[in-house]
């Protein structure tokens, strides 16, 4: 229909055009006519009244001569303003004007004679308009004469019958050419009214046409569309019939009129059979068995719900879409979850009825019901997850208690895991883990709840549970766990249980504190030797260091982020003059406390050890050292450093990634191999001594030192000291500091540096406090002191301003210097592998 549309609408705008344009012209053509009349006249009158004044002299007959000339003259001088190269447009309305020409049709005459004086249409009538014009000069012209002979007085007969002549002569040229000119604007007009009646005839002729063929296309239109409402009507019988939704329609009084194939199915009844049952009797609603019965009186709630939602889409005041799940019940009491959409159905704009869609949701059902499952359940033991575990433990912690115990808590960690996944594969390690759920779910009671809380740790929650039966469980689950065994291929599997057990008092009221002190219990179970239950106590001395070591660990890990670490400096003194001037030092750590204070390391490094985070602290001094010492050699101030110590953890000494990262961290600062010295603990040494040696000989091929820490300490000092190449025996300050009271701690030290010497190695005596242990060290020709007689240990950057020492002077003894276990990371002396 839009084919014909368009060409129609433009063919009534053409005709209104047509119309319009063909009602202008034919007004222009008369207005032209009309003034063809006028100039006609006007020439005549002028002719007649100039004879008269000829004639009779009177001054009233040249006044009227003039006014009937102007007429023509007027035009004449329209036309040439109009034809001028620069056409002066408002001057040709004024002499039109002038001319005697209606001020409506003023606008017509001048837009034809500037587009149209060029086409034979108006060419012809104007070349006789010309010639009209040359013969009005001329009588302009005698007119002027005749005026001046009478103004001067004298006129003769002999003039006046001149005159005379001449104007008849002018009339007889003058009539012709207006005669031509009327007859030829008499022409031009017909040959206009013809084109314009031809034109409007065509667009008449064009839009009968287009209206026939816009009424022929119509009607092949609407056979169209009857035959495409019913291939619709076919197609939407034949969806109906497909689709996998129950379908089923109803009149206004609620009566099924249809219903599909699936709905059939769906509510196990036929169409005919169910085609003007009320649609209340077909859905016999009921509610959700299970675990999502409704409690009470849900049910007739739910029966009201569906009654209002249908009642609205019958009579149409609103959709019903309803996303909660109801039960339909069907004649054979079965049961089908279905979501329910309907809405209204209109014919013409009127309620004709509703349609509602039954949407079976039994996958979907099934589907979350999975998904539930999963999200509180562990997928390879089949046991409740963690989350759902601290969910029941955190309902039983908030309900009100009947007595002091709300039952107990059970932590499970499998002892040496680790290794039957590493020895036998991880599918082993799944098999005991499904095989140890197996045994302790056989262990527990009713009730109990059994948990996988992640990798190999379980969780049990035994409730109502007094002391002495949490306590059996737990030792009956120990023992049970012990006694497994699991075949695989040609091995036998073997693991053992470290439990830490947790009564649920009073004084545990929340989730977290639970959780955490179970944990504590746990770790005290693996600490006692593992295959252990550790009970937990509130006063109990193990927990509580481990408390302190979690506290300590939190700090630590945010000090490395924060760098809240700083490092120390402690000159090692030579006891004999030597002449290069240099300091020779030992890097120390501190830890900033709250309050700006410095936190000596025996607070914290055992934790660390303790807890893996060593290694971390090690590369901590190891970066920013190496980045104060590039720093000292671009700002050269006081004393050069021509040797640094920096201590090893056992951890790094095992490192086989450590050599590697010196090496990227040497080259990264442009620090000089020859500056660094390494210390390694004998304890560290000794417990990776391939490590050790290896790292020892590949870095002093790059020109660095190394120092054999707390040497002495040990049982096994001699014997593997052949084996580790290194330049210094630090001599262990515990033999150092009371030499001089106790004569075999003396003994030990002049022995060690004997032997030392022999082997070629330097050596340093530690925790040199005052000046007569630094007297008895030089006379037993020890090579270096480190202690407070020497100088106590400096922030780094005042460390760089160290005097140069030429005779240790005497200091007084500290407190810091005197605690075994900071000796070594306060300065001084060594009882660990860490920095100090």
């Amino acid at each position: 229909m839009s084919g014909l549309t368009g060409p129609f609408i433009a063919i009534l705008i053409l005709q209104a055009i047509v119309a319009s344009a063909s009602l202008y012209v034919l007004s222009t053509v008369r207005a032209f006519v009309a003034g063809e009349s006028q100039w006609t006249k006007g020439q005549k009158d002028a002719i007649h009244y100039l004879g008269q004044y000829v004639a009779t002299g009177e001054g009233r007959m040249y006044e009227q001569f003039q006014q009937a000339l102007q007429i023509p003259l007027a035009d004449r001088e329209a036309r040439l303003l109009i034809e001028a190269p620069e056409p002066n447009l408002a001057g040709a309305r004024d002499a039109f004007l002038r001319g005697g020409n209606h001020p409506s049709d003023v606008a017509g005459l001048i837009w034809m004679l500037r587009l149209f004086r060029d086409y034979d249409i108006l060419r012809e009538p104007i070349r006789h308009w010309i010639q009209g014009d040359e013969y009005l000069q001329r009588l302009d012209a005698l007119s002027r004469e005749i005026r001046a002979g009478y103004l001067a007085g004298g006129v003769t007969p002999g003039m006046v019958q001149r005159w005379q002549r001449l104007i008849d002569e002018i009339d007889v040229g003058v009539t012709p050419a207006a005669t031509d000119f009327s007859a030829a604007m008499g022409d031009s007009s017909r040959r206009i009214m013809g084109w314009l009646l031809w034109l409007n005839v065509a667009t008449v002729l064009a839009l009968i046409a287009l209206t026939l063929a816009h009424t022929r296309q119509l009607m092949g239109q609407r056979r169209q569309v009857e035959a495409t409402l019913e291939a619709e009507r076919e197609q939407a019988r034949t969806t109906l019939a497909a689709i996998g939704d129950g379908i089923v329609t109803t009149d206004l009084h609620g009566n099924v009129r249809y219903m599909n194939p699936a709905a059939e199915s769906l509510l196990a009844r036929t169409r005919e059979a169910s085609v003007g049952m009320p649609l209340a009797e077909l859905l016999h609603m009921g509610h959700q068995g299970g675990a999502n019965a409704l409690p009470g009186g849900a049910e007739t709630a739910t029966h009201s719900s569906i009654a209002q939602l249908l009642e609205r889409a019958l009579h149409g005041t609103a959709g019903l879409h309803d996303e909660r799940p109801h039960r339909i019940v069907r004649p054979d009491a079965s049961t089908v979850p279905v979501t329910l959409v309907g809405s209204p159905l209109m014919s013409q704009g009127q309620l004709d009825g509703a349609v509602l869609v039954l949407h079976d949701v039994t996958r979907e059902q099934q589907y979350l019901e999975q998904l539930a499952w999963q999200a509180s359940h562990d997928t390879l033991t089949g046991l409740v997850n963690r989350r759902e575990f601290e969910r029941r433990l955190g309902l039983l912690l908030a309900r009100p208690r009947a007595s002091e115990v709300a039952g107990a808590l059970l932590y499970i960690d499998l002892d040496q895991f680790k290794v039957i996944n590493d020895t036998c594969g991880h599918p082993a390690g799944d098999e005991m883990l499904r095989e140890v759920c197996r045994m302790l779910q056989r262990g527990l009671r009713e009730g109990d709840t059994l948990a996988r809380l992640g990798g190999d740790e379980f969780g049990v929650l035994l409730q109502d549970c007094p002391h002495e039966v949490a306590e059996r469980i737990a030792e009956q689950i120990r023992h049970h766990a012990q006694e497994l065994r699991l075949p695989w291929g040609a091995r036998i599997l073997r693991t053992g249980l470290s439990i830490g057990l947790v009564h649920l008092t009073a004084d545990l009221t929340s989730l977290q504190e639970v959780l955490r002190v179970a944990d504590m219990a746990c770790y005290g179970a693996k600490e006692r030797g593992r295959n252990t239950v550790y009970v937990y106590q509130l006063q109990d001395a193990a927990m509580s260091r481990h408390l302190d070591d979690m506290h300590w660990v939190q700090r630590i890990r945010q000090a490395l982020e924060q760098n809240h670490f700083q490092l120390y400096m402690q000159e090692i003194a030579p006891l004999r003059a030597c002449g290069d001037g240099g300091l020779h030092v030992e890097v120390l750590l501190r830890l900033q406390g709250d309050g700006g204070q410095a936190i000596f390391p025996g607070e914290f490094v055992p934790a660390a050890e303790r807890f893996g985070l060593a290694q971390a602290l090690d590369r901590w001094v190891l970066e920013h050292t190496f980045a104060a010492l590039a720093a000292r050699r671009r700002q050269p101030q006081g004393r050069p450093i021509t040797l640094c110590a920096i201590n090893l953890s056992g951890t790094s000494v095992g490192d086989e990634t450590l050599l590697e990262y010196l090496r990227d961290q040497m080259a990264r600062h442009g620090v000089l191999a020859d500056q660094l010295c390494f210390e390694v603990t004998e304890t560290a040494a000794i417990a990776h001594l391939p490590n050790a040696i290896r790292l020892i000989r590949e870095l002093k091929q790059q020109g660095c030192h190394f120092a054999l820490d707390d040497f002495g300490a040990g049982m096994s000092s001699f014997t593997y000291l052949r084996h580790l190449p290194v330049d210094y025996l630090k001599i262990d300050g515990a033999l150092v500091r009371d030499m001089l009271e106790d004569p075999a701690n003396r003994a030990m030290v002049e022995m060690i540096n004997h032997i030392g010497h022999v082997m070629g190695k330097q050596t340093i005596a530690e925790f040199a406090e005052t000046p007569a242990i630094l007297e008895a060290l030089r006379a037993m020709g020890v090579d270096h002191a480190q202690g407070h007689a020497i100088g106590r240990p400096q922030p780094m950057p005042q460390a760089f301003a160290l005097a140069p020492t030429e005779a240790p002077g005497p200091h007084a003894p500290s407190p810091e210097g005197s605690a075994p276990l900071a000796e070594r990371f306060a300065g001084g002396g060594a009882a660990s592998g860490l920095s100090g």
